[in-house]
């Protein structure tokens, strides 16, 4: 027994020992270290992590981007004005020939061709100027006729007292005989010379009817052909033709009279045109309205099928508009982000009206003093959608049974704008849904 309490005693004393030895160790280790440090550590270690951000009263796919990270995907924003604007609408054009200024030449009767003079299509020719000379035989008995009126005229025209009803009647069968010999293809010119001499002649030239350029030629030395066909056309382009392709749009701006300047771009040249009053062509192929213009053309400029710029001043009544970059259009929908501040910005969609260059009217959506993204909005818009994807996949959305849009289910539960009607829990976007549904809960719950 004595044993025992000599070992508990020992072992006692080995332990308190032990705590002494302990403590004399910590307090020397303690007082080589620096007050300061000691301090700095402790209040970093304290520090209490900054609480994360709300998300649960913004609206559905609206992001919160640092300014920092602002800076690195280069977004800018402007603001949304309402005011009445000047923009000078420039379209491609091309010139066309007036189909009121060509003139076909082509035979009345059966022959020969004999001669055809150096021209060429895109050659210019004068009035009366010699084109081909043909044989014809049906030209003889035309001439005779002719020949006999004018005798006939001359004869009477000699008399003591000239019978001037017989003048009258003569004279109007001169003139249909010569009419006869032009629908058959003989110029001015060879009537008044086979007039002056009344010399019979089979040999035809066909003259120029009008100052233009060939635009076609189906001719040549030695052909045989057929009443009715086709040796040339010759377009008038003293005035021409400028066809603008334009977008529906567009269209609306060039009314039928207004006056819009024709610009060749290598001579520097302007023209003044003016919108014809004939309705547009749409083109299936190109899906646009072809206008057309009509203007001068001094010194045949303008050559058909030429490219012109057209220029219009258009002035347009205040409107509300933002530049066209701020517009995101998915064909289903357009959609402009909207700065809210502090780095929050508001996915919208939007109404559009008139385009015109770098300006968009917006019909619903916006107002006047809203700033919205017009760059970096395609980087917004990527991370906006994974917004809704993830709150989509939470379970976070709900859709307004009223007005069908979507909504957050704990910004609407936090506003009070959630009501249950059959052991079911309906979410919505606005007290004023809310109201209409409780009146009429089962005109909007579906069976």
């Amino acid at each position: 027994m004595n044993r025992l309490f000599l070992y508990a005693f020992l072992l006692l004393v080995v332990v308190a020992g032990s705590f002494l030895a302990g403590s004399w160790y910590t307090k020397r280790e303690t007082s080589k270290v620096d007050p300061s440090t000691v301090r700095t550590h402790a209040t970093k270690a304290d520090k209490s992590p900054e609480p994360e951000t709300d998300t649960s009263s913004l609206f559905p796919g609206m992001v919160r981007i640092s300014l920092e990270k602002q800076q690195l995907i280069g977004v800018k924003t402007s603001t949304v004005e309402n005011k009445s604007g000047h923009h000078t609408l420039r379209v491609l054009g091309r010139v066309a020939v007036d189909d009121r200024r060509v003139h076909v030449v082509n035979s009345a009767a059966t022959g020969w061709v004999r001669e055809v003079s150096p021209i060429t299509v895109g050659s210019f020719v004068q009035k009366d100027q010699a084109l081909a000379v043909f044989y014809s035989p049906e030209f003889l008995a035309a001439e005779q006729s002719y020949f006999y009126a004018l005798n006939a005229y001359d004869r009477f025209s000699k008399e003591e007292k000239p019978n001037t009803s017989q003048l009258t009647l003569t004279k109007a069968n001169i003139r249909q005989y010569s009419d006869t010999l032009r629908n058959l293809g003989m110029g001015e010119k060879q009537i008044e010379e086979i007039g002056q001499t009344r010399t019979f002649t089979d040999i035809i030239h066909i003259a120029s009817p009008t100052d233009g350029i060939v635009i076609s030629r189906n001719i040549y030395s030695g052909q045989r052909f057929e009443r009715g066909t086709e040796f040339f056309r010759i377009a008038d382009l003293s005035r021409v033709w400028v066809l603008v392709d334009t977008f529906e749009s567009e269209a609306q701006y060039l009314k039928p009279g207004n006056t819009v300047k024709v610009l060749h771009p290598h001579l520097k040249k302007n023209f003044q045109a003016r919108v014809s009053a004939d309705l547009p062509q749409f083109d299936p192929n190109t899906r646009t309205l072809k206008v057309r213009l009509e203007t001068d053309n001094p010194g045949y400029v303008l050559r058909p099928d030429m490219f012109v710029d057209v220029e219009l001043p258009v002035s347009l009544p205040p409107a509300i508009t933002v530049p066209l970059d701020a517009v995101l259009d998915s064909g289903l929908k357009r959609t402009v982000f909207v700065d809210r501040g502090n780095g929050s910005f508001e996915p919208r969609e939007v109404e559009t009206g008139w385009r015109l260059g770098n300006r968009v009217e917006i019909v619903k959506g916006l107002v006047p003093g809203e700033k919205v993204v017009i760059s970096g909005n395609f980087l917004i818009d990527s991370e906006s959608r994974m917004e809704l994807a993830a709150a989509g996949m939470l379970g976070t959305l709900a859709k307004d049974p009223v007005c069908g849009t979507e909504v957050s289910m704990n910004k609407a539960g936090k506003s009070g704008w959630k009501s249950k009607y059959r052991e079911e829990t309906y979410y919505f976007c606005s007290d004023e849904c809310k109201q209409r549904f409780i009146g009429t809960p089962d005109r909007y719950v579906k069976k």
